[in-house]
C-alpha cells in the first residue's frame, strides 16, 4: 500500500504557514508543530501572505494555518488570488474566542477548524488531512493518467492471477467468454479488460443487461425494431447487435433471459445473423458475444429454466470469478484503487490505516468487490481528506475483529521451561491456528495505549516507559493510526 505508507512515513516533512497577530498563539503552535518536526514561518502582516504564497518554493507539502483576526472577506480574497495559483494549499482557521464559527466553512481547500487548546489526535489528523490534499494536488500536477479501473483487474492474490493469466490467453481469439461468479464480484471489468485486450478494442464494446429488461421488450432491445413495428415505434432503432457491430456484445444477467428469448438467441450465435422486429431484411453481425451470470446454470438446465444447447454455445470459455472473501489479499490494493478512482473523479479523497485496511480482510464481504467500493465512497464523504482508523469504520465491517487490549485475551497453557524442572504459561495456540502477525500487531497497539494512559498522553514519556527513543513510538502511532481521544494541551 504505497499511497499510505507515503502518509504515516513522511509526515513529518511539512511547511505550515502560521498567519497570526497574537503572539501567545503564535508561541504556543509553533513549539507543538516544531516539536512534530514541521517547518514553521510566521507571518504577522496579512496583506503580504497572498505574495508569499505564490512565490513559495514547492518542494515541500504546504498548510496554511490563519488567524482568528483575518476576516471572512480577507480569506475569501485570498483564496480568489490562489486560484489559478500552481501552489494549492490546505488552509485552516482558529476558532476565535467569541466565534461559535471561524468565518470559514470547510470546503475543499479549506479543510477544517482549530480550537485552542489545540488536542493532540485533532492536530494530527488536520495535519493527516492536509497531507492527502497535496497528495491529490500533486497527483493532478503530474498528469496522472486517469486510473482504468474497468480495464484492470487489481489485486497480487493467487485467484486473481489466474484469471489475469485466463483473461491473457483468451482476449485475442473469438471464442464466447462465459463469466460466472456472484454478483459484484467484478464481472463487468473482466468482459471490458477481455475487450480492450482483443484485436476488437478500437470498435464499440455494448453491455446489455438482460435481467433488467422486460422480456416482451428484450427482443426490441437485442435487434432492433422498424417504424410501426408495434404500438408506441414511431421511429426505426438499432438494437445493441448492431451497435456492437466489429466489437465486443456484453449480455449481462443471462441467466435471467427468458426461454423464447433464448431460442431467438441461438439462433442468431449459430448463423450470425437476425433481422429487426418488423422487418424481413437479414443483417449479418461481426459480434463477440461475452455473457455474464450469478446463477447456477447447470442447475438452471436441470428446473428447465435454461436451454442446454445455449449453454453450450456460451460456455466455450469460463471464467469463474472467486468472492472477495476468497481473496482477501486483493484488498489493500482495491482500496487504494478505488480511492485513485474517487480522486481522478474528483470527489474528494481518503485515506485508511494499515490497522483498518486489516480489520476489511476479516469481514466476509458478501456484496464483494462493489460493496467495497460502496464503503471507501461512504468514508471519503464522512472523511473527507481524513484518515479512518478502525473505530472509524461502521460497526459490521469490525464484528469479529478485536483489538488488543479490549478482548480477545488468549487462553493461557503450561509448557516445560528452559531450565530442567520448570514450568512457565503461554498464550494457548487455538485449535483454528491464528494469524501470528495480527496477534502481534494487536499486543504491540495495547501496549502501547497503556504506556500512554499511565504517561498521561505524554508521548516522551510513554516511549521511556516502552525503553523505546520517542522518534521510534511517534513512527509506529502514525503506523497504526492511534490517536488520544483527549490529550493535554502541552503535549
Amino acid at each position: 500500500m504505497s499511497g499510505q505508507a507515503g502518509l504515516f512515513e513522511n509526515l513529518a516533512t511539512g511547511y505550515v504557514f502560521l498567519a497570526d497577530q497574537d503572539q501567545d498563539r503564535i508561541n504556543y503552535l509553533r513549539n507543538i508543530l516544531e516539536f512534530i518536526d514541521y517547518s514553521v514561518e510566521i507571518i504577522t502582516d496579512y496583506s503580504t501572505l497572498a505574495e508569499r504564497l505564490t512565490h513559495y518554493d514547492e518542494g515541500n507539502p504546504l498548510t496554511v494555518i490563519l488567524g482568528p483576526g483575518m476576516t471572512e472577506k480577507e480569506t475569501g480574497e485570498l483564496v480568489d488570488v490562489l486560484e489559478n495559483a500552481t501552489t494549492k494549499p490546505a488552509f485552516f482557521k482558529i476558532r476565535g474566542d467569541n466565534e461559535v464559527a471561524a468565518g470559514v466553512r470547510p470546503g475543499p481547500q479549506f479543510l477544517g477548524i482549530l480550537s485552542l487548546p489545540a488536542r493532540y489526535d485533532v492536530l494530527l489528523n488536520m495535519l493527516h488531512k492536509a497531507q492527502i490534499y497535496q497528495e491529490q494536488q500533486a497527483g493532478k500536477k503530474t498528469g496522472k493518467r486517469p486510473l482504468e479501473l474497468f480495464r484492470s483487474l487489481s489485486g497480487n492474490s493467487r485467484a486473481t492471477r489466474r484469471i489475469n493469466k485466463l483473461i491473457e490467453q483468451v482476449a485475442d481469439t473469438e471464442a464466447t467468454v462465459l463469466i460466472l461468479g456472484e454478483s459484484g464480484t467484478g464481472k463487468e471489468v473482466v468482459a471490458r479488460k477481455l475487450h480492450y485486450n482483443s484485436s476488437r478494442r478500437g470498435k464499440p464494446f455494448v453491455p446489455v443487461n438482460c435481467g433488467a429488461i422486460p422480456s416482451e421488450l428484450l427482443e426490441s432491445e437485442l435487434f432492433g425494431h422498424e417504424k410501426g413495428a408495434f404500438t408506441g415505434a414511431i421511429n426505426s432503432r438499432q438494437g445493441r447487435f448492431e451497435m456492437a457491430q466489429g466489437g465486443t456484445l456484453f449480455l449481462d444477467e443471462i441467466g435471467d433471459m427468458s426461454l423464447p428469448m433464448q431460442v431467438k438467441l441461438l439462433r442468431v450465435l449459430q448463423e450470425r445473423n437476425f433481422e429487426r422486429v418488423g422487418s424481413n431484411k437479414t443483417i449479418h453481425c461481426d459480434v463477440r458475444i461475452v455473457a455474464a451470470t450469478h446463477r447456477d446454470l447447470e442447475r438452471a438446465i436441470k428446473e428447465n429454466a435454461f436451454r442446454e444447447d445455449l449453454y453450450y454455445r456460451l460456455n466455450v470459455f469460463p471464467i469463474d470469478m472467486p468472492p472477495l472473501r476468497e481473496r482477501v489479499e486483493d484488498i489493500p490494493v482495491l482500496v487504494n484503487d478505488l480511492i485513485s478512482r474517487i480522486e481522478t473523479e474528483k470527489r474528494g479523497s481518503v485515506r485508511l490505516t494499515p490497522m483498518a485496511v486489516m480489520t476489511l480482510a476479516h469481514y466476509s464481504w458478501p456484496g464483494n468487490v462493489r460493496e467495497l467500493a460502496n464503503l471507501i465512497e461512504r468514508l471519503a464523504i464522512l472523511f473527507p481528506y481524513g484518515v479512518v482508523d478502525v473505530k472509524e469504520l461502521p460497526e459490521k465491517f469490525r464484528a469479529g475483529f478485536t483489538v488488543a487490549g479490549e478482548t480477545g485475551e488468549l487462553p493461557l497453557v503450561n509448557m516445560q521451561g528452559d531450565e530442567p524442572e520448570t514450568v512457565v504459561s503461554v498464550p494457548r495456540l487455538p485449535n483454528e491456528g491464528i494469524d501470528l502477525k495480527v496477534h502481534l500487531s494487536n499486543m504491540e497497539m495495547g501496549l502501547i495505549r497503556q504506556a500512554l494512559d499511565e504517561s498521561d498522553g505524554v508521548v516522551a514519556h510513554a516511549a521511556k516507559r516502552l525503553n523505546m527513543r520517542r522518534t521510534t513510538l511517534v513512527e509506529k502511532l502514525r503506523k497504526y493510526g492511534l490517536q488520544r481521544s483527549q490529550e493535554p494541551s502541552g503535549f
